[in-house]
């Protein structure tokens, strides 16, 4: 079976703690993406934001026109990450539930890419299509 390496996207932005709202909003919404790593200035993973984190401080945000929100005020601190060779079917176990749709991908400390719950299910789906052809 496939493992993170071999299907996470290696090309992210990155986010910083003292990154105001609106600059992490428009690299998030670039991304196409439902959330993104926040790092150090050595890239190790300090925190995640998402958007489900955005969205009720957006709204008290843009009606005020308050812009002085940083990443550091929303983002989640105890981010979920995953190594390169995690095997593909122990992340879709991990994926269920209400666990995160993406997971940040680390080695050695850094945030090395990102895999996506989509991902996860076009390789599970591969996998399943190959077993109907064998039979």
């Amino acid at each position: 079976m496939a493992t993170v390496s071999e299907i996470m996207r290696r090309s992210i932005p990155l986010l910083t703690a003292n990154m105001s709202i609106t600059e992490a909003l428009d690299k998030l919404l670039s991304s196409e993406l439902s959330g993104l790593p926040v790092v150090d200035t050595q890239r190790k993973i300090i925190g995640f934001l998402s958007e489900q984190d955005c969205i009720p401080n957006l709204v008290k945000a843009s009606y005020h026109c308050d812009n002085r929100v940083t990443v550091n005020d929303l983002m989640y601190k105890e981010p979920l990450t995953v190594s390169p060779d995690t095997d593909v079917f122990e992340l879709a176990r991990m994926m269920g539930g209400a666990k995160p749709k993406l997971y940040p991908v680390v080695e050695d400390d850094k945030v090395i890419g990102i895999v996506t719950r989509h991902q996860v299910m076009q390789v599970l789906n591969e996998q399943l299509q190959n077993c109907s052809i064998s039979y």
